[in-house]
């Protein structure tokens, strides 16, 4: 009989190293003590029991040596589970360890770009690509999401500019799009790729939500859409957001070009001596991978529920407040600009008066001004309480 799994239950995550509940303080230092924290995007319920019970007997083995990730055993699960979800035949040369995807986008940066060369990103979107670029030494080339009938678009004609140019190296693709919550259609797709085959640049296709769509949307994997393209993509996956693995630190990179295949196992190994992952991580990786099903279609559905609240609760309390359509993602974009349109002040609302700690919008550029990131991925009543601390402090 198969597993029924709570996600109402409130789990006290308090006093456990947690960066989203305990160490939040380090980059909120005036947050008060009883902030409820909806920022960070991991998720507040328990993982499901095939994984537990293969941490269990890890930990029963006593010994927890150096590990080795490409076992059959790691590789056939990997394989196996995007071939059942998207029909995706992964070669298991292809694959590649990194202990995030955020840490394999700054390799990739060094290894595809030398410092000067400009890499296209979309905003608004995760703030890590931007830090990653800049932080190497490379240029950052916006090419902005424009709003069409209150839905995101990608804006092609900007993009072809942007890739004429020479000094511009590749893109940065966010599939699905955090936070804007878009699953790219195969038309989109399609189009980014003609556009990048014309002019010979690279993506970096960041595919880490994929699992993690609405039950009635489809996530396509940009290589099984463009096989023909796949040696300039390299693909970027991980169980972290898909099961709440992220403190075991592993991610699957497919690279497809033998040179770069070379080029990222001179880096990882060679110079930083980074490439080996914890056993943790790798039997939690294979149980999540072979037996993760149940869990994750309970999960997909409690996260369809969460999203249909917020929707249903800013219609009643808070009708001012526009709230995207989240195809994908446990993340809910939300314009609250009519309420408050300076940041500043907005995130003063939220931290001190509503105590809640989001990912404010402007994170994300400018284009983010006014928005807030909640992170849905919570037990109802918690998200519940956040809410109405929000209606409570920006209503009179």
């Amino acid at each position: 009989m198969s597993e029924n799994y709570d996600f109402d239950q409130i789990l006290n995550r308090h006093n456990t190293d947690s960066l989203k509940w305990d160490w939040m303080i380090k980059f909120l230092p005036s947050a008060p003590k009883d902030v409820l924290p909806l920022w960070v995007a991991d998720m507040d319920f328990p993982v499901a029991e095939p994984i537990l019970e293969s941490l269990r007997t890890c930990l029963e083995r006593n010994i927890f040596g150096y590990s080795y990730y490409r076992s059959e055993a790691y590789l056939q699960a990997v394989t196996g589970w995007f071939k059942r979800k998207f029909d995706w035949v992964i070669d298991p040369q292809t694959i590649y360890y990194s202990p995030g995807v955020v840490p394999a986008v700054g390799m990739l940066i060094r290894l595809l770009t030398e410092p000067g060369d400009a890499i296209i990103i979309q905003r608004p979107v995760y703030y890590p690509f931007t830090d990653k670029i800049v932080n190497n030494g490379r240029l950052v080339v916006n090419n902005p999401l424009k709003i069409q009938n209150g839905r995101y678009e990608m804006d092609f004609e900007d993009l072809e500019v942007q890739l004429k140019k020479p000094e511009t190296k590749g893109l940065i693709l966010c599939s699905p799009h955090n936070p804007v919550g878009r699953v790219w259609t195969p038309d989109e797709l399609h189009h980014v790729v003609e556009l990048c085959k014309t002019y010979d640049k690279w993506i970096i296709s960041d595919e880490i939500h994929g699992d993690l769509t609405r039950k009635s949307v489809t996530h396509y994997p940009l290589e099984v859409l463009c096989p023909d393209y796949k040696h300039k993509i390299i693909t970027c996956t991980a169980p972290s957001k898909t099961f709440n693995l992220a403190g075991l630190h592993l991610s699957n990179i497919i690279i497809n070009d033998p040179e770069l295949r070379i080029r990222w196992t001179d880096e990882i190994d060679g110079r930083l001596s980074v490439g080996m992952a914890s056993p943790f991580a790798i039997v939690a990786a294979i149980a999540a991978y072979n037996e993760g099903d149940v869990w994750l279609e309970q999960l997909k559905d409690y996260l369809d529920h969460n999203v249909r609240f917020v929707r249903d609760f800013m219609s009643k309390h808070l009708p001012k407040a526009f709230v995207y359509e989240t195809e994908g993602t446990y993340l809910v974009w939300v314009d609250m600009s009519h309420y408050e349109s300076d940041p500043a002040k907005l995130e003063s609302l939220m931290l001190q008066k509503a105590k809640i700690a989001l990912d404010e919008g402007y994170f994300f550029g400018p284009e983010g001004n006014g928005f807030e990131r909640l992170n849905v991925a919570c037990p109802r009543k918690t998200l519940e309480e956040a809410l109405t601390r929000m209606k409570d402090a920006l209503l009179p």
